[in-house]
């Protein structure tokens, strides 16, 4: 890896008086594609969140926390380098902006292009390039509250694209879409896999796991318990075990399904 990515040692984190993050080790470099695996409640929102900066470990001598090879960021600056598309709309704003207005917002982490923002040339010209790359020409002028689920998260991954270098932290993005929206999706990421772009794919369905994606991270109970090759982790014993479950598994052209 010829450039780091993430660089955490012994991260904890607390919400409130609770302990959700325990002793996180994880290293990833740019370029991979990476899915973080585990049940409800295990702490990964919560990870991503700490990853971008929104949540802060506790300090410790033999902590360390470093995004591409910083260990202090100005958030405005950070937001450029990774792009984050979480389950909720950004603002109730976005949701009377077109689809082209509403990856604009990407350069600015706002809801809306509001009055005081300067949109540039440049900006233009990148957002052309990003509606091109997630295949969301048909959404140019939609009105982002009026299109579906699917629809509307194509427009935040490219919003999560236009001002970063290519680095996506995904959480769950496949939650609410039906099964012709999910599959959209994973077309989309194994396009923008194989451009090269740095994902970490958070989620609890098996079927988000791209072929792309050679390396599974599995989390439980605020811990990273398993990190390895996919071939490894993705196995009926293993998943039985996170989930706490009995899990059988199927395999079809690169694609997991669990059941």
């Amino acid at each position: 890896m010829s450039e780091s990515f993430l660089d955490l040692r012994n991260v904890n984190v607390m919400r409130g008086n609770q302990h959700v993050l325990h002793d996180i080790n994880l290293s990833a470099g740019i370029g991979e594609q990476i899915a973080l695996l585990g049940p409800n409640g295990c702490g990964k929102s919560t990870l991503l969140k700490t990853i971008s900066c929104e949540l802060y470990p506790l300090a410790g001598d033999d902590m360390r926390l470093r995004i591409f090879d910083r260990e202090r960021w100005d958030l405005t600056e950070l937001k450029k380098r990774l792009g984050v598309v979480q389950n909720e709309i950004p603002g109730r704003p976005m949701l009377k902006i077109t689809g082209y207005e509403a990856v604009m917002t990407g350069f600015f982490s706002s809801s809306t292009l509001w009055p005081n923002l300067e949109v540039t040339d440049e900006m233009h010209s990148r957002v052309e390039t990003v509606m091109e790359q997630i295949d969301a020409a048909s959404l140019r002028h939609r009105v982002f509250g009026e299109m579906s689920a699917g629809q509307q998260r194509r427009i935040l991954i490219g919003r999560a694209l236009v001002a970063s270098s290519g680095c996506l932290l995904l959480d769950e993005p496949s939650n609410a879409l039906d099964l012709s929206a999910q599959r959209d999706l994973r077309e989309l990421l194994m396009v923008l896999a194989e451009r090269g772009t740095t994902i970490l794919h958070i989620t609890h369905h098996i079927a988000d796991i791209i072929p792309a994606m050679k390396r599974v991270l599995l989390m439980r109970d605020g811990r990273i318990v398993a990190d390895g090759a996919r071939e490894e982790l993705l196995t009926a014993a293993a998943l039985s075990d996170l989930f706490e479950t009995e899990v059988r598994l199927a395999e079809h052209d690169g694609f997991y399904h669990a059941w």
